[in-house]
């Protein structure tokens, strides 16, 4: 029998802090039960004690998820444990993870205190989040850079006061593999508990190494990986939940357990998230890219035509591509498209929130022949972000762009009860477009991202916009789907505005 390998989810948390990666609580929600369904172990909400926004999106998402073990960061603080407690009562299965940092680093520039002081706290969260829940995992923050004895000294610690999973982060991405394998292997051997908990690893990809110090430490004895989809995260990312257990069921003749993860759901998952959060995955990606599975070179094409096994190393199925798929059209009825949403995930709430959706599906399927998985889950991402608070709305848009002439752009916007017309010049129709818009709303933001990717083939594609704005230390992603690219960058553009009129602001869990 092999050992079950825990597979930690922190896409919700720790790849929202990827900038303008925020979600909505009825987003988060959503890939929430896409990660039960992959039957991830552990998922990590969010930060309940960051903002009144957080706190609700995990309680929702305790409320929701049955399966899995639903998880709330906190800091070494009595209100952040309680916080989290409270968000977190109405689980079928709870966790608080609380973490503090080790590093010499970190405990002298940032938390101004001595390593003694840093254990004491580190206890006493420990023992205090026992009072919500006997899964208390600790988090040495920045172990990377940690001293090996205090590490030793403060994990004894946490285990003694009741914690049940040790995470050694890579917070900065610094460890390579070799070392950090080594690591692991040495602190189960020198701390005489260890044996009373269970081993952990976050790691980051500053370096590109995060699957490898991940895969690495599990080699040594970990027995929980914490991940995230698509690799999304801050910085450089997390280490991919995709890449990680694929290796494991790939070579499992070195790696000595086993996950329970459902890897058929990966592609879904992968593209609600991408899907949601405006992060597109690059074709090249392992495992979801668009290119992962497809060969071009002669050779390779006539080895895999004479024996898969010759090109590939696993199944495209495995992981969800290439299944038989219903293609709607339409023609298509509401049980055909109420089915196929089901199997994409998304649960309507009521009866007038499907009669929503498929009216906008017979909408895009007059403007497309065919419609795909993809176009549904930006549909249902358009739906949502419409049934959100909306202070600005598109309400006509039209463009005129001609050989010789500066292109110009008119767009009536309804601003809270009110509709408002403006008229502006660009470089291009989108550019026009966007300045026509910012001439209604009145909103200087700085443009940080523009970036447009077809959501599949043809030329009646939908084009997937992304525009992400800054402004008063605020980065926000907004998302439009259109079969018409301007238009899509308008509702996009919008999008991006409603969240900067959100002004509950989510604050980051190390500040």
């Amino acid at each position: 029998m092999k050992d079950k390998l825990i597979i930690f989810d922190t896409t919700l948390r720790d790849g929202e802090q990827s900038p303008g990666a925020s979600m909505t609580c009825g987003e988060k929600v959503r890939i929430a039960r896409a990660l039960e369904r992959m039957k991830v172990d552990v998922i990590e909400a969010g930060f309940p004690a960051a903002s009144e926004g957080d706190f609700s999106a995990v309680q929702a998402v305790a409320e929701a998820v049955k399966d899995s073990i639903v998880c709330g960061l906190s800091r070494a603080l009595d209100r952040d444990i309680d916080r989290a407690g409270e968000a977190l009562k109405h689980a079928e299965r709870s966790r608080i993870h609380t973490f503090i940092a080790t590093s010499p680093i970190h405990m002298e520039m940032k938390l101004r205190m001595s390593p003694e002081q840093v254990i004491e706290y580190a206890v006493r969260a420990v023992k205090r989040a026992r009072q919500f829940t006997d899964d208390v995992e600790f988090s040495a923050e920045d172990a990377g850079r940690s001293s090996e004895d205090f590490l030793c000294r403060i994990l004894e610690a946490v285990i003694d006061a009741g914690a049940t999973t040790l995470n050694i982060p890579d917070t900065v991405g610094y460890s390579i593999p070799a070392q950090f394998g080594v690591t692991i292997a040495n602190l189960m051997q020198r701390i005489p508990n260890a044996d009373k908990a269970i081993f952990s690893v976050h790691c980051h990809n500053d370096l590109g190494l995060a699957v490898a110090n991940s895969l690495s430490a599990v080699m040594q004895g970990a027995r929980q990986v914490e991940c995230t989809i698509n690799g999304l995260g801050e910085r450089a990312g997390n280490a991919s939940l995709e890449e990680v257990v694929m290796a494991i069921k790939t070579r499992h003749d070195a790696f000595s357990c086993t996950t329970d993860i459902d890897t058929r759901e990966i592609l879904t998952c992968s593209k609600l998230v991408s899907s949601i959060t405006g992060f597109p995955v690059q074709p090249n990606k392992a495992i979801v890219g668009a290119n992962a599975f497809a060969h071009e070179s002669g050779i390779h094409q006539d080895g895999v035509l004479k024996s898969r096994e010759t090109y590939e190393i696993m199944r495209a199925e495995d992981v969800g591509w290439s299944v038989n798929r219903m293609v709607l059209g339409k023609h298509s009825g509401r049980s055909a498209f109420k089915s196929r949403m089901t199997e994409l995930g998304f649960e309507f709430n009521s009866e007038s929130e499907l009669n929503d959706a498929f009216f906008r599906f017979k909408q895009l399927a007059d403007k497309k022949h065919e419609i795909f998985d993809e176009d549904l889950q930006a549909l249902i991402t358009e739906v949502n972000t419409d049934t959100e608070e909306e202070h600005f709305k598109l309400i006509a848009l039209k463009v005129c762009s001609e050989t010789g002439e500066k292109p110009e752009a008119i767009v009536t916007v309804k601003v809270g009860a009110q509709e408002f017309t403006g008229t502006a010049e660009g470089s291009g129709v989108v550019d026009a477009s966007l300045k026509a818009i910012e001439s209604v709303t009145n909103i200087a933001a700085d443009l940080e991202l523009y970036s447009v990717n077809n959501i599949n083939s043809g030329t009646d594609a939908q084009g997937d916009v992304t525009v992400r704005l800054a402004k008063g230390g605020r980065v926000v992603n907004g998302l439009g789907a259109d079969t018409d690219i301007v238009i899509a960058s308008a509702k996009a553009y919008l999008n991006a505005l409603n969240k900067l009129e959100n002004k509950g602001v989510k604050k980051h869990p190390q500040v």
